[in-house]
C-alpha cells in the first residue's frame, strides 16, 4: 500500500466515524425508514411506470403518513393510556382485587390489602412521573425530531433508489453475478422475517386482542401490544396473556365469557399459525425458530426497538452470506487467480 492510498484509508475511516456519530442519535428511525422503504420498494417501481419518481415517492411517504404514522401514533397513545391506568388504578374493585383478597383469605387464612399495596404504588408512580416530567418532554422531541428525519430519509430512499443501489453494486467488490445471488438471498430472508414473521405476529396478537376487547378484559389495547411482541417468539406466543385472561375472568365470576375466550382464542389464534404460516413463509426460506428465538431476544439489546425486526434479519443474513460463499468461493479464487 502506497502512501496516498493510506492517506485516502485514513480520511475515509475518520469521516466514517463522524458520519456515525451524526446517525447514532437517530437510529431507530434511521432503521425504521430503511425497513419501510425496503417494503415500499415494490409498489415504488410500479408507480414510476406512470408518474414520475419524485411524485411516486411523495404520494407513498404521504399514504404512510396517513395509514401507519399516525394510525400507529394513535395506537401507542391508547397503549399508554392502558398501561397508566393499569398502574394507577387504585379502584381496585374494578380490576377484581376484592374477589382475589377474598379467595386468598379464604385458601390460605392470610389477611392481603391488595388495594393499599396499589395505592401505595400508584402514589410512588405519581411522584416518580413528576420528576421525570422533563425528561419525558425531551424524550418527546427527540421523537418529534427523529419522526421528521425518518420521513425524509423514507421520501429520498424511495426516490434515489436506483441510484443508490447502482452505487452500493458499483463499490462491492464482487462479480455482478456473485451480487446478484447474495441479493436474492438476503431479500428471501428479509421478507420471510417480515412476512413470515412480524406480519403473522401482528396478525394473532390483534386477533387475540380482539378476543380480550369483546370479553371485556381489562386494558385490551395495552395486553394486544404484549400479544403482539410475545407473538414474534416461537414456542411463546400470545397464550401467556389470553391465557391469564381465561383464569382472570373465571376468577370474576365470569365463566360464559372465560369459556368463550379460552375457544376463541384456541381455534382462531391458535390456528391462525397452522393456516398462515406456510402460507407466507414456505413463498420465502424458512428459518429455523432458534434464529427467530435468538434473533427478537438478542436483537432488541443490540438495536432496541427495531431490534425485533433487524435481529432475525441480521442472523438470516449470516446464513445467506454463508451459503453464497459455499457456492460460489471457487468462482472467486479462479476470479483472483486471472486478475
Amino acid at each position: 500500500m502506497n502512501l496516498s492510498k493510506g492517506f485516502l484509508l485514513v480520511f475515509v475511516g475518520l469521516f466514517a466515524y463522524l458520519s456515525l456519530l451524526l446517525a447514532l442519535p437517530f437510529f431507530q428511525y434511521i432503521l425504521g425508514a430503511v425497513l419501510i422503504a425496503y417494503i415500499l420498494y415494490p409498489v415504488q417501481n410500479e408507480l414510476e411506470g406512470r408518474i414520475s419518481p419524485s411524485i411516486a415517492a411523495f404520494t407513498l411517504v404521504t399514504l404512510t403518513i396517513a395509514g401507519v404514522v399516525v394510525p400507529l401514533v394513535v395506537f401507542v397513545v391508547l397503549v399508554i393510556n392502558d398501561a397508566r391506568r393499569l398502574v394507577e388504578n387504585t379502584d381496585t374493585g374494578s380490576l377484581g382485587t376484592t374477589e382475589f383478597e377474598r379467595r386468598i383469605e379464604e385458601q390460605t387464612g392470610m389477611n392481603v390489602d391488595l388495594t393499599a399495596t396499589i395505592a401505595d404504588s400508584a402514589q410512588g408512580i405519581g411522584g416518580t412521573v413528576l420528576e421525570q416530567s422533563t425528561a419525558w418532554f425531551s424524550a418527546l422531541t427527540h421523537t418529534a425530531v427523529g419522526l421528521g428525519v425518518a420521513i425524509f430519509l423514507l421520501y429520498y430512499l424511495l426516490k434515489d433508489r436506483s441510484a443508490l443501489l447502482a452505487w452500493i453494486r458499483e463499490l462491492t467488490p464482487l462479480p455482478d453475478d456473485v451480487q446478484d445471488d447474495f441479493y436474492r438471498e438476503l431479500d428471501a430472508v428479509m421478507w420471510a422475517v417480515l412476512a413470515g414473521h412480524v406480519l403473522i405476529a401482528v396478525i394473532q396478537g390483534s386477533l387475540a386482542g380482539l378476543g380480550l376487547i369483546a370479553t371485556g378484559v381489562p386494558n385490551a389495547v395495552f395486553w394486544t401490544l404484549v400479544m403482539i411482541v410475545l407473538s414474534l417468539i416461537p414456542l411463546v406466543g400470545s397464550f401467556l396473556v389470553w391465557g391469564p385472561a381465561v383464569g382472570f375472568l373465571f376468577l370474576t365470576d365470569e365463566p360464559v365469557l372465560a369459556v368463550a375466550l379460552f375457544v376463541y382464542s384456541t381455534i382462531i389464534v391458535g390456528l391462525s399459525d397452522d393456516y398462515l404460516r406456510p402460507l407466507l413463509v414456505d413463498r420465502y426460506v424458512d428459518l429455523n425458530p432458534a434464529v427467530i428465538i435468538l434473533g427478537v431476544l438478542g436483537g432488541v439489546y443490540a438495536f432496541g426497538v427495531m431490534g425485533l425486526f433487524y435481529g432475525p434479519v441480521v442472523l438470516g443474513a449470516l446464513i445467506a452470506t454463508l451459503n453464497v460463499v459455499n457456492d460460489n468461493y471457487h468462482e472467486l479464487e479462479e476470479t483472483q487467480g486471472v486478475q
